[in-house]
């Protein structure tokens, strides 16, 4: 198996404010962890820059001048009470977008059979015509569209285990039976949405978590809910919205998973990969706020995608 790995520098200058939990240091605890000996064949490559015309796939060109013009030249904007733009977040933002972007296009010419993107700001709270939840644009699902528009994909599974619920990816794809978004999250929690009775056109599989949930919970909402919904769907790309703040030591929720249940996840999702998607599978970097436990479950996410 190749697994590929992108991050760029600008990642680091996509600046919050002080005490906000989307922070650089984030992606410095990853880069910390990725850089034992345990994960020397990765296929390390810097981040593209990203087309800003791919933007259009998931949100509408107004949407797109407003965040624009609310990057400020200097210090720190204030978009919502959560989210914020600093000089350089229109560039990361961009950035990550083109490494997603990259990734998908890695494992449809065969460059690598899978790909983390480790980037920020996170995407997956961006809905249409609103930036919130740390969230400028959505990027799991530009990347999901870019499949369809580049590569002639029908099908696209995105699988989003952030203990936050991607309101924003279930906002852009709740009418598109092309594209099926399965979570699992604590409910209730911000940002309020993913109760089970949110279906969609049935392609939206929610599987909410009571807090204080654990391994065991959060497993068996897997088999029973969103795997049987991957199988069902037989996806042609699996895209994963890899947020690690469903970990036991998180500040900002009350699941209590540990890094081993990462790993599982990740496994049973490269099975579903191997049987319906030819082994493609890109995950993005959403959530994860406790460095340590950030850091513990990306390695062992990345572990288990270099692994097969």
């Amino acid at each position: 198996m190749v697994t590929r790995l992108y991050t760029h520098p600008i990642f680091l200058e996509h600046i919050t404010p002080p005490g906000h939990p989307e922070r650089p240091d984030r992606l410095r605890a990853i880069e910390r962890v990725l850089d034992d000996e345990a994960f020397a064949g990765l296929d390390r490559v810097q981040a593209p820059e990203g087309d800003e015309a791919t933007i259009l796939y998931a949100h509408p060109a107004d949407f797109v001048a407003r965040v624009r013009a609310a990057i400020p030249d200097q210090g720190i904007a204030r978009i919502d009470a959560d989210t914020t733009a600093s000089p350089k977040s229109w560039q990361a933002a961009i950035t990550a977008i083109g490494a997603a972007n990259a990734a998908v296009d890695d494992v449809f010419t065969g460059r690598a059979d899978n790909v983390f993107v480790a980037a920020r700001p996170p995407g997956h709270h961006a809905e249409k015509t609103t930036a919130m939840g740390f969230c400028l644009f959505n990027t799991a699902a530009i990347a999901a569209r870019h499949a369809q528009r580049k590569h002639g994909v029908e099908r696209v599974a995105v699988v989003d285990w952030d203990v936050h619920h991607g309101n924003g990816t279930q906002d852009i794809f709740w009418d598109d039976p092309s594209v099926l978004y399965c979570s699992t999250h604590q409910m209730p929690l911000y940002p309020g949405t993913g109760a089970k009775n949110e279906t969609g056109a049935g392609n939206i599989v929610n599987a909410p978590l009571a807090p204080q949930t654990g391994s065991e919970v959060f497993r068996d909402a897997f088999l029973s809910r969103v795997l049987p919904a991957l199988d069902s769907f037989a996806p042609d790309l699996i895209i994963i919205s890899a947020g690690f703040d469903a970990h036991h030591r998180d500040p900002l929720a009350e699941i209590n998973l540990t890094e081993d249940d990462f790993d599982w996840a990740t496994g049973q999702l490269m099975q579903r990969a191997t049987r319906h998607s030819g082994n493609r599978l890109v995950s993005l970097l959403e959530g994860g706020y406790d460095l340590q436990g950030l850091a513990f479950s990306v390695a062992a996410h990345v572990g288990r995608l270099m692994k097969g």
